[in-house]
């Protein structure tokens, strides 16, 4: 009976610092973010729209901008290996496809890092676009039953994290913040992978340093972003030369802090041919200079490791920054970009996220695309800056799912030839 009692103060307390884990994600949804972008400051400092499509020196000087302040260095060079598909479930989903997976090293030497991409790949598929995702939650989370390697190297025998603790991460981050819905994204003809991110860099400030350091590179990642933008790019590259996707038809997804890291990947990867950017925040779409939210200085300060270390200084007082993240956008264009948001996501701050992106079509219409629309609740998953804002807070939910695959099929369901990034019409 004592035994009891005490698991039950247990849960209760693990189920307490969930919810105040996510209250620091959402503000405990006692606010709403405004929909009123008149009234507030737009992004400075310009674009040289003109300079960034047609010379290489502009695109190369901002992303020196971004390396020198906030991220720190894109590991160019970084050595990256992976060898041979494994098929895990040759029936997955009841015949509808293989689930498989394949070992990816980054780096040489001892401190080399190996984390496992696992893929769903439908029956017969060739040519398909694919969507890779970096997720917060184990392999084992995110394909749950499924006998993929865990984070101990063995296969996974149970769900990730159990039903209890599972209950409770799904109630405060959606159904989806683990588990992925393959099935979805199969209806819609594409394939599907995803790796843990902290099985290659952990998400952690007193470990996240070392394991970088240790890497090899010459430069190493600037930053645990930047490693992770840079497993997304190992990724791509391990797939690109498979015959069963389209290397021309790519998505990287990621939430939050995997969505900032997506937005980096596809800033240094042209390969990368669309971008899902849900939820990103502070260091994401959202502008430093922005009063609202989370705001760097409290970023800095709570995930020291997610950023480089010239980073506080620049936090301390974003007006000094020699840019903001309508640059970073920028230099994802003309490609497919969707940045996702939600009304009581205050710490985001889709405010400025929207002004961001509004800064940033600039570019986009200077490419002959649409751009962005002109209202935060007009959603266009056609257009080229599909801006998506949802009730609710910071997860992952069937709406945000439904979202992103009208925005995939929109952009990728068929080839598309995109404007040459270096030329405009």
């Amino acid at each position: 009976m004592v035994l009891r009692v005490l698991r039950w103060i247990g849960i209760g307390l693990l189920a307490g610092l969930m919810l105040l884990i996510g209250s620091s994600c959402t503000l405990l949804g006692l606010n709403y973010a405004s929909l009123d972008t008149y009234n507030k400051p737009a992004a400075t400092p310009p674009i040289n729209v003109a300079a960034l499509i047609s010379d290489p020196a502009e695109r190369d000087r901002l992303k020196g901008l971004l390396q020198d302040t906030l991220y720190g260095s894109w590991p160019g060079g970084l050595a990256v290996s992976f060898g041979d598909w494994r098929v895990i479930v040759p029936d997955y989903l009841e015949g509808r496809g293989s689930l498989e997976e394949i070992d990816i090293t980054i780096g040489a030497g001892a401190g080399a890092r190996t984390f496992q991409l696992v893929a769903a790949f439908p029956y017969g598929a060739a040519g398909a676009p694919v969507v890779i995702a970096q997720t917060f939650g184990s392999n084992c989370a995110t394909f749950p039953e499924q006998p993929v390697t865990s984070m101990d190297g063995d296969p996974c025998a149970v769900h990730d994290y159990g039903p209890i603790v599972g209950f409770i991460v799904s109630s405060v981050f959606g159904e989806y913040i683990a588990e992925a819905p393959v099935s979805l994204y199969f209806d819609a003809g594409f394939a599907y992978a995803s790796f843990h991110a902290s099985d290659f860099v952990p998400d952690d400030a007193d470990e996240a340093g070392p394991a970088i350091a240790a890497l090899g590179g010459d430069p190493a990642p600037g930053s645990a972003l930047m490693a992770w933008a840079y497993a997304f790019s190992a990724a791509i590259t391990a797939l690109e030369s498979d015959d069963r996707v389209d290397d021309s038809r790519m998505a990287v997804l990621g939430h939050s802090r995997h969505g900032k890291a997506a937005l980096l990947a596809a800033a240094w990867d042209r390969r990368i041919d669309a971008v899902i950017a849900h939820q990103t925040g502070f260091g994401g779409a959202a502008l430093s200079r922005s009063p609202s939210g989370e705001r760097l200085d409290r970023m800095v300060a709570s995930y020291p490791h997610w950023l480089a270390p010239s980073a506080p200084g620049y936090a301390a007082d974003p007006d000094t920054l020699p840019f903001d993240q309508h640059h970073l956008l920028a230099l994802i264009a003309p490609r497919p970009l969707f940045l996702g948001n939600a009304r009581r996501d205050v710490w985001s701050d889709p405010n400025s996220s929207y002004r961001a992106a509004y800064a940033a079509s600039e570019v986009w219409r200077a490419f002959g695309e649409t751009g962005l629309k002109d209202e935060m609740t007009h959603f266009d998953p056609a257009a080229d800056i599909a801006f998506f804002m949802r009730p609710g807070g910071h997860s992952i939910v069937d709406d945000d799912i439904e979202a992103f695959l009208a925005f995939l099929t929109a952009h990728l369901g068929t080839k598309r030839q995109l404007p040459n990034p270096m030329t405009a019409p």
